[in-house]
């Protein structure tokens, strides 16, 4: 078993205990992701995120109308694995709002919410995920197996609960973001609308990006450690040759069976592919051998990580994976 565990485990009873007026919870049960309305409220207004990713896009639409706290914010931590504290619970219930990714990746947001109590009005990223949100690109990258819709809407093959690395799905949390707040604080509304159209149109800055690599390196071969960077990999039209069973193990927290390890440093000492990308939170002692192997090869490796990096905003953040990704697959033409 690795070391490093990609299951959540989130403190279900703890949570549970320490939410203000929640008096029955149970594990048996799914959680709804559907959000309580958002009413008017009087006094100040708190937002509480998940991670500092949601956290940021949370922030650039917040603006100094509200404070935003973002529950997991190490650049080091490992979402997937977080054990929510009873503090965390209690920020949760008393939040104004919440922003959480959605999707079973942060599955302690979930429990909370879905416990019995206080209701918490709610944005969850990965129910965004296929909204066909336009970014209207002057120059979008041609489609080749998506269908297209208007501007850079477009519909997804499998569904990843990474959705922070697609541009369109935090285009749509930042007006998602909006009109709650617009609810809880309507002698505002048109300032958070503002701050989210200005979000929209810093997100060109990474699309720009991707569409350039989509144009340049049409489906180029590429190989990760993780599928955190499916959509970053999808958007760029690039060709993930990651072999399954591999990508399933790592994310799942198992070991790879030897035949996929085998297969994906094949991959990278016979060159089929041009990139490894390659996941720093979550190392271990087969993720190290396989970037040993890429580097040996003279495969360049792009490093990604799953929470923002200390005094980054998460346009900076994505901007600069894209960049990365661009970087390298140049330097390997």
């Amino acid at each position: 078993m690795r070391q490093l565990a990609r299951s959540t485990t989130a403190l279900v009873g703890l949570t549970c205990a320490a939410a203000l007026g929640m008096t029955a919870c149970s594990s048996d049960t799914s959680p709804s992701n559907s959000s309580a309305p958002a009413t008017a409220i009087d006094g100040p207004i708190t937002i509480v995120a998940s991670t500092n990713v949601w956290g940021s896009v949370a922030q650039a639409v917040a603006g100094d109308l509200a404070s935003v706290q973002s529950i997991i914010a190490d650049p080091s931590a490992d979402p997937h694995s977080y054990e929510a504290s009873a503090g965390d619970a209690a920020k949760v219930a008393e939040a104004s709002l919440v922003v959480y990714n959605g999707g079973g990746y942060d599955e302690f947001i979930d429990d909370i919410l879905g416990s019995e109590g206080k209701d918490v009005p709610s944005v969850n990223a990965y129910d965004l995920l296929g909204s066909d949100h336009a970014h209207d690109d002057e120059e979008a990258a041609p489609d080749s197996s998506a269908d297209s819709t208007e501007g850079h809407g477009h519909s997804h093959g499998d569904a990843n609960e990474h959705v922070w690395f697609d541009a369109e799905v935090a285009a749509s949390t930042a007006e998602s973001i909006a009109e709650k707040l617009g609810q809880l604080d309507p002698d505002n509304a048109a300032q958070y609308t503002a701050n989210a159209e200005t979000f929209h149109d810093h997100v060109h800055r990474i699309t720009d990006v991707t569409n350039k690599i989509a144009v340049d390196h049409a489906n180029a071969p590429v190989a990760q450690t993780e599928p955190i960077a499916h959509y970053l990999i999808e958007e760029s039209d690039l060709d993930d040759r990651t072999p399954e069973d591999f990508k399933n193990a790592l994310e799942s927290g198992n070991d790879p069976s030897p035949a996929s390890i085998a297969a994906t440093r094949d991959l990278l000492t016979s060159k089929s592919v041009r990139v490894l990308v390659y996941n720093i939170q979550t190392q271990d002692a087969v993720t190290q051998d396989i970037r040993s192997t890429a580097e040996a090869a003279g495969i360049p490796v792009v490093e990604v990580t799953e929470t923002l990096p200390e005094g980054k905003t998460y346009i900076e953040w994505q901007t600069q994976a894209a960049q990365d990704l661009e970087s390298a697959l140049a330097s390997a033409s």
